[in-house]
């Protein structure tokens, strides 16, 4: 099987627990046809560098999955379809980080300054 690291943008106005929601049938789906969900990550509401359909702000997923390449195509023909998803990439790596994902890590670190000062 073959690793991807898997982002998701979706609209900002949608909550937290509806992207919950469909991370879980994402994984489901994912797990339905083989593959299997290792990590998921909520990156939280960010700023977009450009608009995107109107939107400055999206909501950020990354979810990094063991699968087949075939799963990944018919996972991304479900987010042309879903309106809630604005944009979505998969990479293909050799092998997952333990550590957090950089956009977590910063996020940890302004936290310990924060706590400092």
């Amino acid at each position: 099987m073959s690793l991807y690291e898997h982002v998701i943008i979706s609209r900002p106005d949608i909550s937290p627990t509806q992207i919950e929601e469909n991370v879980a049938n994402l994984s489901k789906k994912v797990q339905n046809m083989g593959g299997s969900v290792e990590r998921v990550e909520y990156w939280g509401l960010r700023n977009l560098a450009y608009r995107l359909k109107k939107n400055r702000k999206a909501h950020y997923n990354l979810l990094q999955i063991s699968a087949e390449p075939k799963v990944i195509h018919e996972i991304e023909r479900q987010h042309r379809i879903n309106e809630d998803i604005l944009r979505y990439m998969s990479i293909r790596v050799d092998d997952f980080s333990d550590d957090a994902s950089p956009i977590l890590a910063k996020r940890e670190e302004r936290k310990r300054r924060e706590r400092r000062d």
